[in-house]
């Protein structure tokens, strides 16, 4: 049997964690600068405020309603996450790979170890120790098949006064029954395009109606193999095994939105500094060496100013004399790049750097050619990688990067770090 544990409107549970006072009350997160909304409380949903819609158009709601707002806070979200995995991981034991971290909110596990009649027990053991030892609220959705969980867990959360947040699919009623109350396009796997074709051209409106398709109509109407593989598990024969966390990245990206436009060269080389340096410490990090460098900027309007909504991105793609991690070399790179990129008039949305051609650092050879300290240059970014870790907020920066970076995003309502900084603590008095 597989199991999906989902949070619960995690972001906004993150926020409710540490406000008591908002945990009966309508909460929504927002995105990178305070664009869309990303997290929304069940309260805040019933007041009818959209997922993924633009804070403006909800504004009005959220003022009616104190609603109660706030910018992402990814250090809070990303440290709340490591606990709620830590604790998954010392409740399904050791040993043999038995979860898998699918999402920052959610995680499947393998519960095969688990005897049958003590499923249900086990799945309520594990949302309430969550619950307890972190805060987090969870979700439980247990099956034979890693689709036919996460069909559980959305029902789980769907009706959670009557399951409690729990759902165990262990008989063949329960899944039908479960499969018939779940739209074709709530099956996981199935996205937008594929439910508009099987709704409107087959009739096939349930997931229930979807499970009896036959396996060959599958393979030439959803996908080839992926169709394939999704009506088995619907039909409880488990094709998606449980995937070891990948360790190092074959390739690292560090883009960000601007806070407001861009249109001067000097803020621009600015942002793209600082993406390498973060992109640099991210290398060093799983101990490799970049290959290539590729810089984009993301341009909206016309030059000269002329306003118009066409979002376009253009890229500037570099090989590297030889592999490295160290931020001055990638700099050298990528600086030149983006001022080549840069076009006087133009407004600049986003902007990002890419390092490809990864390769571990640890096979890398020292320059007979160069002077030794200069071979030595990665035991200097070590260094100022733990003062800057320790310190946080770029306590030692390259100049390149800039002092004000006025284009930083914006995260006007953002909650204190709680988590991660002495200084913003939470206190209790």
């Amino acid at each position: 049997m597989h199991a999906i544990i989902d949070c619960n409107s995690f972001y906004c549970s993150c926020e409710r964690l540490f406000r008591p006072d908002l945990r009966e009350k309508p909460v929504v997160v927002l995105s990178n600068n305070d664009g869309c909304i990303i997290s929304r409380t069940d309260e805040a949903k019933e007041l009818g405020v959209g997922m993924g819609a633009p804070y403006y158009q909800n504004r009005d709601i959220i003022r009616q309603h104190d609603v109660a707002v706030f910018s992402s806070n990814y250090h809070l979200y990303g440290d709340m996450s490591s606990r709620v995995i830590d604790t998954l991981r010392f409740l399904v034991g050791e040993g043999e790979e038995r979860l898998e971290v699918y999402s920052v909110d959610e995680a499947f596990v393998d519960l095969r170890h688990v005897p049958a009649s003590e499923l249900q027990d086990f799945s309520v053991h594990i949302r309430e120790t969550v619950e307890e030892w972190t805060g987090i609220r969870v979700s439980v959705g247990v099956a034979s098949t890693k689709v036919l969980s996460k069909v559980a867990n959305r029902l789980a959360k769907k009706d959670k006064q009557r399951t409690g947040c729990v759902l165990v699919l262990d008989t063949e009623d329960k899944v039908r029954d479960a499969l018939q109350r779940t739209e074709v396009g709530d099956v996981w796997g199935i996205g937008g395009r594929y439910a508009h074709r099987l709704r409107n051209e087959y009739g096939i409106n349930t997931a229930w109606q979807l499970r009896h398709v036959p396996l060959e109509w599958a393979r030439k109407n959803l996908g080839g193999v992926v169709g394939l593989r999704l009506i088995r598990e619907l039909n409880g024969e488990p094709c998606i095994p449980m995937k070891e966390p990948l360790e190092n990245k074959k390739m690292i990206a560090t883009t960000r939105m601007f806070g407001k436009p861009v249109f001067d060269l000097a803020p621009l080389r600015e942002a793209v500094a600082t993406f390498t340096t973060r992109a640099a410490e991210k290398l060093r990090r799983q101990y490799s060496a970049a290959q290539a460098i590729d810089v984009f900027v993301v341009t909206n309007g016309t030059q000269g100013g002329a306003y118009a909504y066409d979002p376009r991105s253009d890229h500037r793609y570099a090989r590297l004399p030889q592999p490295t991690s160290l931020t001055q070399e990638l700099l050298s790179i990528a600086v030149p790049l983006v001022e080549q990129l840069y076009r006087p008039g133009m407004k600049y949305l986003k902007a990002g750097v890419i390092l490809s051609g990864l390769v571990p650092d640890g096979s890398l050879q020292g320059n007979l050619f160069v002077p030794e300290a200069e071979n030595r240059q990665r035991l200097l970014m070590d260094a100022v990688d733990n003062i800057n870790f320790s310190m946080r907020d770029d306590a030692v920066k390259f100049l390149a990067s800039g002092l004000t970076r006025n284009w930083k995003m914006r995260q006007e309502l953002r909650s204190k770090r709680f988590t991660t900084r002495w200084e913003e603590m939470y206190e209790v008095g």
